[in-house]
């Protein structure tokens, strides 16, 4: 399917959202209305009213001893119609369909024919039948990395490594340290023979006394950055502005283990107001209303109401399909009052505390916060690890800039924080640790050690 085919469908799609969703939720239940699951709730009928009427909005936890049912040996009836075959663990990344990236070749040009740097080393290299290898251009045009803070990652690493690597390309070996035979293997292929010309180049641009712009420097044709920049990622978006000259950072699609939601059909959009609209044909979607309590009514995907709150938010439409942003994770909130802190505003709060930041010459790559009752009045609780955007300069803390920090953050914080802040006293002034460098890379090698996946792992932004 070529690109223009690929648009025309996704204009079709959304054009008739409303009939492609009932036909989506009859083929559903002429499925599965027999599976135990449903047999309880529908009598083995397969009535899209009946469905509608009968059957209760469940959370995971209602249905996981089904799920561990099946996962235990018994047949894929307990709850799907379906032969189920794999097991997907939750992770929260943007994956994606390939035929979405039609919408990137629409915005930017020159993207077509190039190489895609992805920081996720989960697929094979494909083939065509006859065994012949398929492989793009040798330039570098686009980075894809699932969080963006992988990609952070990714450059830190660099960042400590970059002599090594250097020595490596000019010998055409592999560091002894690396000693899983794969990746050894997989290095040593691409390494080949002893590049020095190659290893000159990285070298000039590493040793320099700042790495502001790194990713465009050292590759010099790319054009955009694809990774989920939205909700708690979004901190990460000074950081990635600053290593890549303010390359455009696209979020192209909101997955999650269950099924792609939607797609972004406007990529180049700043990454703060990104939106992306429902693909009727992938599940059937309903809409919870947010706010309205235990007597809240699910909504059918073409009946949400712009501006209005469900999970998710509703920002528009494209076609007669609703678009949605990612605001914020339920029930993730810090408190030790009465008020109520939202994972949305703990992120606006420390967004607008960049620019403090940026006349320091720092950058705030991790943080993660708490509230602390040990204290009379409770108070909030910010761990926050920082960088000097010039290397190897030492990070100073200069008391000024930490208390208009705080300052920054409490002003950013709801009315009724600031009220019981400052005319109650029922809220103790907040509090700014600052965490030694590296803090948060031993954070996430312990959940890794733990069993943790690395490409899924996301620093806590609140301990609850």
């Amino acid at each position: 399917m070529n690109q223009n085919s690929e648009l025309k469908a996704l204009e079709k799609l959304s054009s008739n959202a409303k009939q492609i969703q009932e036909d989506m939720l009859e083929e559903i239940l002429r499925s599965s209305a027999n599976t135990e699951y449903l047999r309880r709730f529908l009598h083995g009928s397969s009535d899209k009213e009946l469905f509608k009427k009968n059957v209760p909005v469940v959370t995971y936890e209602d249905v996981k001893p089904y799920m561990e049912r099946v996962a235990n040996g018994e047949p894929s009836n307990v709850i799907s119609g379906e032969p189920i075959t794999q097991f997907f663990i939750s992770s929260g990344t943007s994956g994606g369909k390939q035929k979405i990236y039609a919408l990137n070749n629409k915005h930017i040009k020159g993207v077509e024919d190039g190489k895609v740097m992805t920081f996720l080393n989960t697929r094979a290299i494909s083939r065509t039948p006859s065994g012949l290898t398929v492989a793009p251009r040798e330039e570098v045009v686009s980075i894809f990395v699932p969080f963006a803070c992988s990609l952070i990652d990714a450059i830190k690493f660099l960042e400590t490594h970059w002599k090594e690597l250097c020595n490596d390309i000019r010998s055409g070996h592999v560091s002894e340290w690396i000693t899983d035979l794969g990746c050894r293997d997989s290095v040593s292929n691409i390494l080949g023979v002893p590049n020095a010309e190659l290893a000159d180049k990285i070298e000039r641009e590493c040793c320099q006394t700042s790495w502001e712009g790194i990713i465009a420097r050292l590759w010099p044709n790319i054009k955009f950055i694809q990774s989920v920049v939205t909700g708690q990622m979004s901190q990460c978006i000074p950081i990635l502005e600053f290593y890549s000259s303010k390359l455009p950072l696209v979020s192209m699609n909101y997955s999650a283990s269950e099924t792609l939601f939607g797609v972004n059909v406007n990529p180049l959009c700043k990454p703060q107001d990104v939106s992306y609209t429902c693909v009727p044909n992938t599940s059937y979607f309903e809409f919870l209303p947010v706010d309205e309590g235990n007597n809240a009514q699910v909504v059918d995907l073409v009946d949400v109401k712009l501006g209005h709150l469900y999970d998710p938010v509703v920002t528009g439409f494209y076609n007669k399909t609703p678009q949605f942003r990612f605001v914020r994770r339920k029930d993730t909130v810090i408190s030790v009052h009465i008020e109520k802190t939202t994972e949305e505003d703990i992120v606006n709060a420390v967004n607008r505390v960049t620019t403090v930041l940026e006349s320091a010459g720092l950058m705030l790559m991790g943080f993660t916060c708490k509230s602390d009752m040990s204290t009379f009045p409770g108070h909030y609780v910010f761990y926050w690890e920082f960088k000097a955007k010039k290397i190897d300069c030492i990070v100073k803390l200069d008391n000024n800039v930490m208390v208009k920090c705080c300052c920054v953050m409490e002003e950013s914080f709801n009315a009724l924080y600031r009220r019981h802040r400052r005319k109650y006293g029922t809220i103790g002034p907040l509090e700014i640790r600052v965490m030694q460098q590296g803090t948060f890379d031993s954070l996430m090698e312990y959940f890794i050690s733990q069993g943790a996946f690395a490409h899924q792992y996301k620093t806590p932004l609140c301990k609850v």
